[in-house]
């Protein structure tokens, strides 16, 4: 489907932006029609959320402040959940913002031996089911082991049937 198709088409909003200062990268405008598939493909609608991508030093600061843990992360995810209304009476779900580092995203993809590229959509995927009420608690993905946790598992299953979905450049 066309990136203008899914807009058109998804009952869903996603506001993507960057920590200040930085530059808009090439792959930027791709995270819009990404994340409304994903929402689209969990069974989501009339939600609103916002991703913004960062560096290390911006959210190990939030990190800090929001989790008192004092180092940075690869994603950080603000629930909201508050709804409001629009001008056409149409009630939306604010689910929150989703957090990711720019810096700890190639370290990610090394230690789990994917492409970055996939660790992106990953990473997304993670902080979109965190929005929606999911947790993972202790357990974390692991290279080359099959997670049990639920969220895990449907973090994963929705990441393989993404993975002909190229954000990055290859």
């Amino acid at each position: 489907m066309a990136d203008s198709e899914q807009k058109e088409t998804s009952e869903n909003r996603v506001l993507i932006s960057m920590e200040d200062g930085r530059e808009e990268p090439a792959w930027f405008s791709k995270i819009e029609p990404f994340m409304l598939a994903v929402l689209d493909a969990l069974g989501y609608k009339n939600e609103e959320l916002s991703v913004m991508f960062c560096g290390d030093a911006f959210i190990q600061s939030l990190n800090k402040q929001y989790r008192d843990i004092d180092a940075p992360t690869d994603v950080l995810s603000f629930e909201d959940g508050d709804e409001y209304a629009d001008d056409d009476g149409k009630t939306w779900l604010c689910a929150g913002d989703i957090i990711i580092s720019l810096e700890t995203l190639p370290v990610n993809a090394k230690y789990f031996g994917v492409s970055e590229n996939e660790e992106l959509k990953r990473l997304l995927i993670h902080g979109t089911l965190h929005l929606n009420g999911y947790d993972h608690g202790e357990a974390h993905v692991e290279s080359g082991v099959e997670p049990d946790d639920e969220m895990l598992k449907l973090q994963e299953t929705v990441l393989r049937s993404f993975s002909d979905v190229q954000l990055l450049q290859a």
